[in-house]
């Protein structure tokens, strides 16, 4: 006697229902994208019971005539799909045609619809998979589907399920996750009979992504299209999300989606401008032709596969960076003045230049002791309040009068370099500065940290970081795997702007390290460089490596100005003006933001006035 049989038509819906349904949220998911691809302008969800008691879900879609209502409790019985061809090419949300009959067997169903050229609609009734009534009803156009007592049947799957405000959770991110993708339409979400939130439909994904992320700060505008493939959507600025509202939402031609490789596109191209341990917040809305993606290979359409995901994550690294750009434009127009004639500009920075010529002369020394690499730490030049000789003093003016000159000095000098009114240094740490009715706070340690990485970047890309010479050559001791990755690597090293020589077994001098820090230690130099092509990860792109910009961004904040550091006016008005002309100044390369501003209501609100 043959063992093996063939199981029921009952039982085979309920073990696909243990991979379509989930938890009641997935429920929700499945009655969402129906009514999505039935055309619906207008949803409503409610829930009772974290889902267990109750799901419905009511819709003005097309709506179906009585005998879709009974075809549609069937397995396999889908109006999405009309040959095998189109699987390869899927158009809508649903194609398998297994939710619905899944669905009636671990619950109680109840679906009600009607077409819109019909008078009267139908209603059909299940419980656990068994039909019991089916009749005519009058409804308005659309579908009505009502879930009651999910998993009633089933003990064990509903002791799995966690807390119901857990599963509301997930019922509340399903639907979310479907106003974003679909912004035209409107969503509705009742929870046990109070209305939780009512998205109107609007013509604008921001209007939706400000309701449903319920923020209102600045946002990085995501648009970009070559070849099939577009991109829009908008990111959260990083120092503006908390953690717990921190929210990638990733959808592929509508459809939300979990996907790795785009959740590094979008770390990638945040690359500099995201801090360590912070996860990117916003939404991702990415549009390619149907038949570049494979929807079918989860049982939930959680996950997709693309047919040229390498050219799918260049495209999105490339529109996001393209965005962090852009909005470094708007921040540079806002803060900085717009640029002055050529001959205007020469005047207004003769000081400046003198200033800036100061850097490559310090940092052109070589090996030194603690105590003089203390005074070479800042680039720019270093002075205490303590050396400093006031001429007004000498002139006769008291500390008023001094005052007085500097501060308008000050002025003249940044409003034609900048646009910027200096008001001078807080705690040697920050710059103050006034502009358009507004206070800015400037971190200047993270300002000098990102114009340095900068341009150790930009000179790495274009293959040409310059080296400095050392005056007295430094002589190091490796282990033998750090002397196997320096000759392995030895033209890379070189290309990162530092030159060795092998002295003999595992003793190597230093010739020249990167002249932008030279003031650095050689051996740290080496050291570092070894560290980061030992977790080398070239992308063969043309692009920035990780491992590299991890050594740049560590090189910088080394070798930038420090707290404690005291300026002189012309000093930070240097700073101010190569943040001007710097690509990136926004963010240091670890991602903390290096501007603060206050608005003068801002202010006032802190004294109470009125």
């Amino acid at each position: 006697m043959s063992r093996i049989r063939i199981l029921s038509d009952h039982l085979a819906n309920q073990i696909a229902a243990g991979e379509v349904v989930e938890r009641p949220a997935s429920v929700v998911k499945e009655l969402l994208e129906n009514s999505l691809d039935a055309g619906s302008s207008r949803i409503i969800v409610q829930v009772e019971g974290g889902g267990t008691r109750l799901l419905r879900v009511i819709d003005d879609g097309m709506g179906m005539d009585g005998d879709d209502v009974l075809l549609c409790l069937e397995r396999h019985a889908t109006s999405k799909l009309q040959d095998e061809s189109q699987l390869s090419a899927i158009t809508t949300l649903g194609f398998r045609g297994e939710a619905i009959p899944s669905i009636a067997s671990v619950s109680r169903l109840t679906l009600l619809s009607r077409a819109a050229d019909a008078d009267i609609g139908a209603r059909a009734e299940v419980r656990y998979g068994t039909l019991h009534a089916v009749h005519e009803d009058g409804c308005a156009r659309g579908t009505v589907v009502e879930v009651k007592t999910l998993f009633g049947n089933i003990p064990a799957r509903k002791k799995f399920l966690k807390s119901p405000r857990t599963e509301l959770f997930h019922i509340e991110e399903v639907v979310k996750n479907q106003a974003l993708a679909h912004p035209e339409t409107s969503f509705e979400l009742h929870v046990d009979g109070r209305q939780r939130f009512d998205y109107h439909a609007t013509d604008t994904p921001e209007e939706r992504m400000r309701a449903v992320f319920k923020y209102q700060g600045k946002l990085l505008p995501l648009i970009g299209a070559v070849g099939g493939f577009s991109l829009d959507g908008f990111l959260c600025l990083p120092e503006s999300v908390t953690a717990a509202s921190a929210r990638l939402r990733l959808l592929v031609n509508g459809r939300a989606v979990q996907d790795r490789m785009l959740r590094h596109a979008v770390i990638e191209g945040l690359q500099g401008f995201l801090m360590k341990g912070h996860s990117p917040a916003g939404v991702l809305r990415l549009n390619l032709p149907p038949a570049d993606i494979d929807v079918n290979v989860h049982p939930a359409k959680r996950e997709i596969r693309f047919r040229t995901p390498r050219d799918v994550h260049i495209f999105v690294v490339g529109v996001i960076r393209q965005a962090v750009l852009d909005y470094q434009d708007d921040v540079r127009s806002d803060l900085f003045a717009a640029p002055v004639s050529d001959d205007n500009f020469r005047e207004s920075r003769i000081e400046v230049d003198q200033v800036e010529i100061r850097q490559p002369r310090v940092m052109s020394l070589g090996a030194a002791t603690d105590k003089q690499q203390e005074q070479k730490s800042f680039p720019l030049s270093r002075t205490t309040p303590e050396t400093r000789e006031p001429s007004s003093y000498r002139d006769g003016g008291g500390p008023e009068t001094e005052a007085n000159a500097s501060r308008q000095g000050m002025q003249i000098q940044d409003e034609s370099a900048t646009g910027l009114i200096l008001i001078g240094q807080l705690m040697d740490l920050y710059l103050l500065c006034e502009h358009d009715g507004r206070l800015l706070v400037i971190d200047q340690h993270a300002a000098h940290e990102r114009i340095l990485y900068g341009r150790l970047v930009a000179a790495y890309l274009a293959r040409d970081i310059p080296s400095q010479n050392l005056l007295f050559p430094v002589t190091v001791e490796l282990l033998p795997g750090q002397c196997a990755l320096l000759e392995k690597c030895n033209r890379e090293v070189a290309r990162l702007g530092l030159q060795t020589m092998h002295f003999g077994e595992t003793t190597y001098v230093i010739k020249a390290v990167p002249a932008m820090v030279s003031q650095l230690s050689p051996e740290d130099i080496l050291l570092d460089i070894l560290g980061a092509l030992g977790h080398w990860d070239a992308d063969g792109q043309g692009g920035l490596p990780e491992s590299v910009a991890e050594l740049f961004s560590s090189m910088a904040c080394k070798a930038a100005i420090k707290a404690g550091n005291s300026l002189q006016p012309e000093e930070m008005i240097a700073l101010l003006q190569q943040m001007d002309e710097s690509q990136v100044f926004s963010h240091c390369p670890h991602g903390r933001p290096v501007i603060k501003t206050f608005s003068r209501a801002e202010i006032e609100k802190w004294f109470h006035r009125t």
